[in-house]
Parts: C-alpha cells; structure tokens; sequence
C-alpha cells in the first residue's frame, strides 16, 4: 500500500489527472477500475476520479509496489560525470544558472540571460524549464517522489535571443493562475529595445502579421492578409544616442497583441529595427555594433511586468510591479535622454 498526502503543489487538480502523472504509463481505465474496486481511496472513501484534490487530502493505493513500479516512467537522471542529479533532459555540463529576481512558495521570477532557451526545442536541450526543476529539487523544495505528480514550468516564454524576466511556477496554483494571466494578457508586459534611427514621439501602431512556420519567419503588412493576425504595438523613447554612422533610440515597449516575433517584425516594417537583431535587423547596423561595441545579441529586453489584481492564494501579489536590470550592453552606447537636444 503507497499513500499520497497532497502538498499545496499538487492541490487544485482532479484526483484523475493526479493518478496519471504518478502512473503515467497505466491505462485509465485501469485507474478508473481501481476507484471502482475501492484499491485507491480518497480520505479512506470510494472516490471516481472527479474529486478536485485540496492540501493534506490523503490519496491511498492498496496496489502492491512491483504493480505501481511497472506504471511508472523514471523522472529522473544524472550527470553523465556522476556528479550530481540534473532535471530530465539536462546535458553532462548541468542545469543553467539561474539569476533569481523574486521567489515565494508559489512562483519564481527568473532574470533570462540572451542565448538561453525558455522551453526546449529538442530533446536534448537544456531550458529554464529544466534548469527550475534541478533548482527545487536541490533547494529541497521538491522531492523526487513529488516529481511524479507535479512538474514546475514557465509560464511565459522569450525567444533564445531575448532577455528578460519569465515567470516560473513552484506550485500548481501558482502555474495555473500565472498561466492565465498571461493567457488573457491582464498582465502587463514592458519591454526595452534599441532601435535603428531616431524615433522622436511615442506611438501606437497597428498592422497584420503572418507567420511561415517552415522558415520560423513572419511577415508583417498595413492590410488583412490571407492567414493574418492583427497586432498592435506601442512605445515611446526613452534615450536617443549617435556615433558616426547614425542615430539609434532606446525605447519602451509594450505589447497589446502578444504575437511571433511582434516585436521586432512591428518595428523593422516601420524602419526602425532591433539593433543586432539578424532576423529582421539591418546587417549593417549589426556589423558595426559588433565592431564598434563588441554587442553580438539583438537588444531587446523583457524589463518588466505588472501584475493584475490575482485571485485566491496570489492575491498577495496582485498590483506588484517587478523589474529585471538592463543587461550591460544597453549601457555600452553613448546615451542622452529623450527630451535633450541631440548634437551633430
């Protein structure tokens, strides 16, 4: 007989889907018939499976261990160099490092460094997503065993090349309400980005985006198009700066529409492109700052969220404001402020 006594990481969902994640590879028919049999109770009752699970329910299998054993995958793995446990999917080099900008019981705000992947893109990729889970469960947050009926996540994704703040959930509540949030996008999302030109005065711009997803590239117009998604973007800037090859502005981003590559598409269709962007950038521009600065990223930066009034167990948090730093190459240009005349 194993017994299950629900965490707050694992409360707020169905007894069916927990006993999935704990037996994934059992049929559900099998766990349905076992309810029936009385053979997994909850709270020493007959349960069927609906039953929405709260913390210090007490699920029990009567089911001998070679039986849960066969319905149940590995969740774990090691390095490769023994020296230590990695999450599912990390690589013999180890999980990321992460730089931590808040944490509670319920969700961590994680500083993405440029270059680093949100969720992996092949199975052998190392992403925040694994780098979380190695985090909890060297904290001791998580325990192995609880990693069969919880898996932390983001909640928010940035393209490998951007950087920025993502939320990650630690529990279940926290996973579901962060995930709606930026589902129904009340939360509010602002970005910094260095652009090519001078942009003199805050806008609001509208368009239609496509996205091929063969080439992962999409393309953005003043008209519907066939398969098209309307966006809408607004800045405003916030610094301008100038060297001998030409103006360039930092500004202030904040995302209506949620779309592919929004950003930088929006802005490259207007002329002014995310510097070192090599998608929708202008390679002139990129080849300079490479010379000049020594800046090889594109520099757009998730800088910081707003979070709408939450309910329940987050409640706490609703209202917060949170920011992530500016990695250092934004500071490499010669800036001044957006109202100050612009010599040369």
């Amino acid at each position: 007989m194993q017994s299950l006594v629900i965490s707050e990481k694992e409360a707020g969902q169905r007894l069916d889907k927990l006993l999935a994640k704990y037996m994934s590879l059992a049929p559900k028919s099998f766990l349905y018939k076992m309810m029936r049999k009385k053979n997994i109770t909850l709270n020493g009752k007959r349960c069927d499976g609906s039953e929405r699970l709260t913390v210090g329910d007490e699920v029990k299998l009567f089911l001998s261990d070679e039986t849960v054993e066969k319905f149940s995958a590995p969740v774990r793995t090691k390095n490769k160099n023994g020296s230590g446990p990695v999450s599912q999917g990390a690589s013999a080099a180890g999980e990321i490092p992460l730089d931590i900008l808040y944490e509670d019981g319920h969700i961590l705000l994680i500083n993405k460094p440029a270059g680093v992947l949100s969720q992996k893109a092949k199975d052998d990729d190392v992403s925040l997503v694994e780098s979380v889970t190695a985090y909890l469960l060297n904290s001791g947050f998580l325990t192995e065993e609880e990693l069969r009926t919880f898996r932390s996540s983001v909640c928010n994704r940035l393209d490998r090349n951007t950087s920025g703040l993502v939320v990650a959930g630690k529990s279940l509540a926290g996973l579901q309400i962060m995930s709606q949030v930026f589902r129904d996008r009340s939360i509010h999302k602002y970005y910094l980005c260095v652009v090519k030109g001078r942009v003199a005065e805050a806008r609001r711009i509208t368009g239609f985006l496509v996205k091929d997803e063969r080439s992962n590239r999409v393309t953005v117009s003043a008209a519907p198009a066939p398969g098209s998604a309307p966006i809408t973007t607004e800045y405003e800037p916030l610094r301008f700066g100038r060297d001998a090859a030409g103006a360039y502005t930092l500004l202030r981003v904040a995302l209506i529409t949620g779309r592919t590559h929004q950003i930088r598409a929006h802005l490259a269709s207007i002329g002014h492109p995310v510097a070192g962007d090599v998608k929708y950038g202008d390679p002139k521009l990129n080849e300079r700052l490479r010379k000049e600065y020594g800046i090889r990223r594109q520099l757009l930066h998730s800088y910081q969220i707003v979070f709408p009034q939450l309910p329940g167990p987050m409640e706490y948090l609703s209202g917060k404001t949170f920011t992530a730093p500016a990695p250092e190459e934004f500071g490499r240009l010669s800036w001044k402020p957006a109202g100050e005349k612009q010599g040369g």
